[in-house]
């Protein structure tokens, strides 16, 4: 992952209601929730929801799919990993070990 994408994302999340947002779609899974369930669960004006959905799909962290007359929002699990991937895939690498301390002293 390019630090310029995890740094849009983090931005995005770093948003309260957008991270309440995202946290119910990651909750509710795969089958993700319908825009009134997730506007009612929030409990925020649809045209709020709008404008906070619209930044987390264009970061690439939820989805969008019509089911008939019926709007699915769907968080994406693999820009998730990614983006917990790209915080944690180097944790420590510059920490030496105490055998290292010693013989640098």
């Amino acid at each position: 992952m390019k630090l310029e994408t995890a740094a849009t994302q983090l931005e995005a999340l770093g948003n309260p209601t957008r991270l309440r947002i995202y946290r119910a779609l990651v909750r509710a899974g795969e089958q993700g929730l319908a825009v009134g369930h997730l506007q009612e669960r929030i409990g925020i004006a649809a045209s709020t929801l709008s404008h906070h959905l619209h930044r987390l799909i264009a970061t690439g962290l939820v989805g969008q799919e019509r089911q008939a007359t019926t709007l699915i929002c769907r968080a994406n699990y693999a820009a998730m990993n990614g983006l917990l991937g790209f915080l944690s895939d180097e944790c420590c690498a510059d920490v030496r070990s105490p055998q290292t301390k010693d013989n640098a002293a």
